[in-house]
């Protein structure tokens, strides 16, 4: 039987490229394995929390938005960056209500995911949001959006036809659709 091999890399060095409001860049020098150095460049997020909204009939609340880093707008579940010292559920509860003006009378963990990490750090906390009731958002100065609310199944249809691209949101839906289906538990 053969060991698993440690693919350990060693920070031996590490200074800060950018810090800019949103976006953090580090650049470390590394140990690799065989002993050799190599740097790493990587994207340092405080992290994020996911919420999926469904009402009480099946529908699915998402957003409409512009991204500008490509230039398009995308539809996406609702989401948004811990604050400092924020716990994720506590940030689910007030991007939920900041971005789409409802407040969660049920909501609950689902699980983590990283989405990028061959250059970024950044961890996301899936939650489930039920119960929903309207209670007003409170957005940002900055933030422009058109919130939705589309039968699940219709959802699904519009990542098959790729007007839902979005990694975050096409996570949750499918989450979600293994969940309706009774494939998985919560």
């Amino acid at each position: 039987m053969s060991e698993t091999p440690d693919l350990t890399e060693i920070e031996l060095d590490s200074e800060w490229m950018c810090r800019g409001r949103l976006i953090h860049a580090r650049r470390d020098i590394v140990r690799l394995p065989n002993g050799h150095t190599s740097d790493r460049e990587y994207l340092v997020h405080p992290g994020a929390a996911v919420i999926l909204p469904v009402f009480d009939n099946g529908d699915i609340m998402l957003e409409r938005q512009y991204r500008y880093p490509l230039r398009r707008e995308f539809i996406e579940v609702p989401a948004g960056k811990l604050d400092p010292a924020e716990s994720a559920e506590a940030c689910a509860h007030r991007e939920l209500i900041e971005e789409t003006g409802y407040r969660a009378g049920d909501l609950k963990f689902l699980f983590e995911f990283y989405p990028a990490i061959g250059y970024c750090d950044e961890k996301m906390y899936f939650f489930l949001a039920r119960n929903l009731e309207h209670v007003g958002h409170e957005r940002d100065h900055d933030e422009f959006l058109e919130i939705l609310r589309i039968p699940f199944v219709e959802a699904l249809d519009m990542i098959r036809t790729g007007h839902i691209c979005e990694t975050k949101t096409v996570t949750a839906l499918f989450w979600w659709d293994k969940f309706r289906s009774g494939q998985w538990t919560l």
